[in-house]
């Protein structure tokens, strides 16, 4: 089987399949960060060339299964995803973790994208914004008025917002180290994406303490299909379709 990754939830889905041993399983990076975490099994990096190569190499490797378990905002290989596995008729799951959910004196503004989370920093008078929104989605904030601090994993690609001051940094943070961060660069406005997680969201409950604003950029619309949000509910999935049964735990 393929797993389609370069989540937290794919890497324990791979490590839970490759230890049970009764399911082959690759796992393939899109290569968009430089040093991902190693997976436990056979892994392939770079993309596939749209759904036709999809459903090549989906044919070339004899898969018979697909999890995709890409990133929430991934856009484009989800619906790729389903594309050629309906084409060839085998059978894909999407494992996507819960979005986060406002709750009480969460300060959110909803928007649909990237550009309207920059026009959002303007219409709310944003002076010093927070923007942890991925290294490759900065160019709608590239005119942005309000002082901005970028966070990623890798350098930024692409352009920023001018005098922008960007701290490299991965995941799982703590609510001490994000308080301090918001503190540090007296931040009154945080633009981030509505991941899910635990490993990010410490910055929510920060900015919940702090009465920071949060832009909260929403989710693309998924294709249709089967979607599962825990390991648990996956790896059921997989035993259930490929009669591995009770070895995959």
């Amino acid at each position: 089987m393929l797993v389609l990754a370069g989540t937290a939830e794919a890497a324990e889905l791979c490590a839970r399949l490759a230890a049970g041993g009764e399911v082959g399983v690759t796992a393939s990076l899109a290569g968009r960060t430089r040093a991902p975490a190693p997976l436990p099994c056979p892994v392939r990096t770079g993309g596939f060339g749209g759904v036709d190569g999809l459903a090549a190499a989906l044919t070339e490797g004899g898969y018979d299964l697909v999890v995709d378990a890409t990133h929430p905002f991934a856009d484009r290989m989800p619906h790729q995803a389903a594309a050629a596995a309906s084409r060839l008729g085998v059978p894909r799951l999407r494992l996507v973790r819960p979005p986060w959910a406002a709750g009480p004196g969460d300060r959110w503004h909803p928007v649909a994208d990237m550009a309207a989370a920059a026009a959002a920093l303007g219409s709310l008078g944003a002076r010093r914004a927070l923007l942890t929104v991925g290294r490759q989605e900065l160019a709608a904030f590239a005119h942005c008025e309000a002082e901005c601090v970028v966070r990623s994993i890798d350098p930024p690609a692409g352009d920023l917002p001018p005098g922008a001051v960007v701290v490299l940094d991965r995941p799982p943070f703590t609510v001490e180290g994000e308080r301090a961060l918001l503190a540090e660069h007296r931040i009154d406005t945080l633009v981030t994406r509505n991941s899910g997680g635990a490993a990010t969201a410490p910055k929510l409950a920060a900015a919940r303490e702090a009465g920071v604003r949060v832009v909260m950029v929403e989710r693309p619309d998924p294709p249709p299909g089967p979607t599962v949000a825990t390991v648990d509910e996956a790896a059921a999935w997989v035993a259930h379709v490929s009669g591995a049964g009770a070895t995959i735990r």
